[in-house]
């Protein structure tokens, strides 16, 4: 006679699940608010984020870091994130599978029709919550751009913008660069 083992016992399941998501088929597999989202960026998406990417990436090469959609972990939620951009020091993108937003200079979201309203309220609530110093919202749908900083524990207390697409946006220190936004 076989008998049932109750594998639960020892087993973190936001663990498990994010263990699990790291694994996924595809790089762009992230969790928001516990549902499982394979982000499929559309060409026009891309090219967004490409021309924040050109832009910021001289200065990124000079503060010793590194820019790139890699995977942010925000412990004690159900979450996980792929931004279209992160900035993270150099020393901090060897070997880890994750990193958390508190260890970003700068996260970049680029908003879909489909995402919108999850980057525009959810990513900007969470990246708040758990630190992110910086959170360029590149608002395709409205045209606009929004810097948030000021990260605090109910959200971002400093807020540049919205800015209407073709208007300068001024990036702050550590970066001390004005972003282009007529292309986007």
């Amino acid at each position: 006679m076989t008998t049932a083992h109750d594998y639960s016992e020892g087993i973190d399941p936001e663990h498990a699940l994010k263990c699990s998501i790291q694994r996924w088929v595809g790089d762009r597999t992230q969790i928001v608010e516990g549902v499982i989202d394979n982000v499929t960026p559309s060409w026009d998406h891309e090219r967004a984020a490409k021309l924040v990417r050109r832009q910021i990436e001289a200065r990124v090469d000079e503060l010793g870091c590194v820019e790139g959609s890699g995977n942010l972990d925000l412990p004690g939620s159900p979450n996980w994130y792929v931004p279209d951009i992160a900035v993270v020091p150099d020393e901090l993108a060897d070997g880890g599978s994750s990193l958390l937003p508190d260890q970003t200079l700068l996260i970049v979201e680029v908003t879909s029709e489909p995402n919108a309203e999850t980057d525009r309220v959810v990513k900007r609530q969470r990246y708040a919550e758990y630190g992110a110093p910086l959170y360029l919202l590149v608002d395709r749908p409205d045209k606009t751009v929004t810097l948030f900083s000021g990260p605090a524990r109910l959200g971002y207390t400093g807020v540049d913008g919205p800015h209407p697409f073709g208007e300068t946006v001024r990036l702050p220190e550590p970066f001390g660069i004005d972003l282009d936004t007529s292309g986007l």
